[in-house]
Formats: structure tokens, sequence, C-alpha cells
């Protein structure tokens, strides 16, 4: 099953972020089979900046990302959203792919499920 989860809304301060990769890590456990991709866009983006730092007892996001990418989840980030940033991909965890409108679509058209958070 190809499964593709957005994520459009911040790192910290929500916690939809939070709520979608602990998702996406409870499918790779569950379902190890599952060809899951995550395509982050808008403010989502932040969410694969290296080197986030959090008080104890708090999630990491970037960590989070990191378990999900383990279980080989691929992670894709809007081109046009990291321009509008300020963002470059040495800023970037490792194995975020720069991607395209195009390929949210195509990602969107051959997945059997799409979850926005």
């Amino acid at each position: 099953m190809k499964i593709l989860i957005i994520i459009n809304d911040t790192p910290y301060g929500t916690e939809k972020a939070y709520n979608a990769l602990r998702l996406a890590n409870q499918i790779n456990s569950d379902y190890p089979g599952s060809n899951l991709s995550i395509f982050l866009m808008a403010d989502g983006v932040n969410c694969a900046i290296s080197n986030q730092k959090t008080p104890d007892g708090y999630y990491n996001i970037e960590k989070m990302l990191k378990i999900s990418l383990r279980k080989g989840t691929r992670l894709l980030l809007c081109g046009s959203c990291l321009d509008a940033r300020g963002l470059q991909e040495v800023q970037l965890i490792k194995n975020a792919q720069r991607s395209t409108m195009k390929e949210l679509t195509s990602e969107i058209m051959e997945s059997d499920r799409v979850l926005n958070f």
C-alpha cells in the first residue's frame, strides 16, 4: 500500500507535525511493507531543518523524521516553500529531497491513502 502524508504546519507551536510523524512511525512499525512518503510544504519544510535542540522531555521533530527515514520513508520538500523561507539544502537533514508540485501531484495520484496535517 502506498501512503502519502502531507505536513503543512510548523514543527513546533501546534502538534500537527508531531502527530503526523507519530502516525508515520506507527505505520512503519505495524506495516513494514508500506510504501510511505512524507511531503513537507509551507511552514512544514521547517520540520527538516537539522540540529534542532529541544528541552529535555520535549519531542524533537528532527529525531522523529530520522526514525521514519531509517525505516524507508521518502521525505520530499516543496522547493518553492524552501526558497520562500530562505532554506538551503545544506541546512536540512540527510535524505531530505527538494521536490516540486508536479512530483506532489504524482505522489497524490499514485497513493492509496493521502493524509494531510
